[in-house]
């Protein structure tokens, strides 16, 4: 066993914290939130645990005229080969060359995730597999984050297990692309746990060896100015020390530093009274508002629930609007579509 000290958690901002409430109620993680036309669209990842094999598509896509009511399009991935895999996980869509790209992976069970990219055109599909895999040389890579710089440049930023260095894991790189099939080089290492909090589990087994695992997944990068904001969950994704912290770059390959923490600081059970809170996304409206989509727990740990809330910067790091005490939580009160 190691002799690292536990987790440090940080103290409570509130003694109560105040609670978002889901904007949908059925099971939905990993919420990745865009806009279309005149219309918001989700897309997430489903419950591997409730499908009994007959299923053709995967990957349901939510709709909204308003970010308040939400209604199901159905799955919007046609499975590719089943040889693949049957677990699909954390699918994100960009509009591009007149059409709709969806990364996602696909493995089976948790072992052999690879990256790969679907067209479609129409964000709520059919998508269709291009027989890309974008990770060939990774051992497990998940949370594909297209991220396209002001240059129109494209980067693919993921999650990959690293069994090396002061804490071995899951850790965050990214691919350049030379367009959205096809990666310009091999990946660059973009972030490595450096906190107890990102502690997944101890004396785990993993490739036939023991380690004292940390994670770090779900990226999602946001420019502001001349700086670039890395969102990236943390931890063990189905108990209360998840949650979501951010580092920072003056361009997209790095160097990425994290900000000193000793806890999540822009969502944790702690901040948010939710069980769980994580693997965001982040979608500026058209009068300058950031909101931030994110999953939680419901309150027995049944489910995984899409939540939206504004998000503000103060002193240019990001922090989630919740709701005020004693009022109503209404997601889409003072945002203007």
């Amino acid at each position: 066993m190691s002799s690292r000290s536990e987790p440090v958690r940080a103290e409570p901002v509130r003694a109560e914290p105040v609670r978002a409430e889901p904007v949908y109620d059925g099971y939905f993680a990993d919420p990745f939130l865009a806009r279309s036309g005149g219309e918001f669209i989700a897309y997430g990842s489903g419950d591997d645990r409730l499908l009994d094999g007959t299923e053709t598509h995967a990957f349901e896509a939510l709709r909204s005229p308003d970010l308040l009511h939400w209604s199901s399009a159905g799955g919007v991935l046609e499975r590719p080969d089943p040889a693949l895999g049957d677990a699909y996980w954390a699918p994100e869509v960009v509009a591009a060359d007149g059409a709709y790209w969806m990364f996602y992976s696909v493995g089976h069970g948790i072992v052999g995730h690879h990256l790969r990219v679907a067209r479609a055109d129409s964000p709520l599909g059919p998508f269709v597999d291009q027989g890309v895999n974008l990770t060939p040389g990774e051992s497990f890579a998940i949370d594909a984050h297209p991220f396209r710089d002001a240059d129109g440049t494209w980067y693919l930023f993921f999650a990959r297990d690293v069994l090396t260095g002061d804490r071995p894991g899951t850790h965050l790189a990214v691919l350049r692309l030379d367009s959205l099939t096809a990666p310009h080089s091999d990946p660059v290492a973009v972030l490595a746990p450096d906190s107890d909090w990102q502690l997944f589990e101890r004396d785990r087994t993993m490739y036939g060896r023991r380690f004292d695992w940390h994670t770090l997944e779900g990226p999602t990068v946001v420019r502001r100015g001349d700086r670039y904001h890395l969102f990236f969950s943390g931890g063990r994704w189905e108990g209360d020390g998840y949650g979501v912290s951010v580092a920072t770059a003056s361009h997209p390959l790095g160097p990425w530093t994290h900000e000193p923490r000793v806890a999540a600081d822009v969502l944790s059970t702690e901040l948010t009274g939710l069980l769980g809170p994580g693997h965001n996304s982040v979608l500026r409206l058209d009068d300058g508002v950031d909101l931030i989509a994110f999953h939680a727990w419901d309150a027995v740990g049944g489910k995984r629930q899409m939540f939206i809330q504004p998000l503000s910067w103060e002193s240019g790091l990001p922090k989630v609007v919740l709701p005020v005490p004693g009022s109503v939580a209404t997601p889409g009160t003072g945002w203007r579509a």
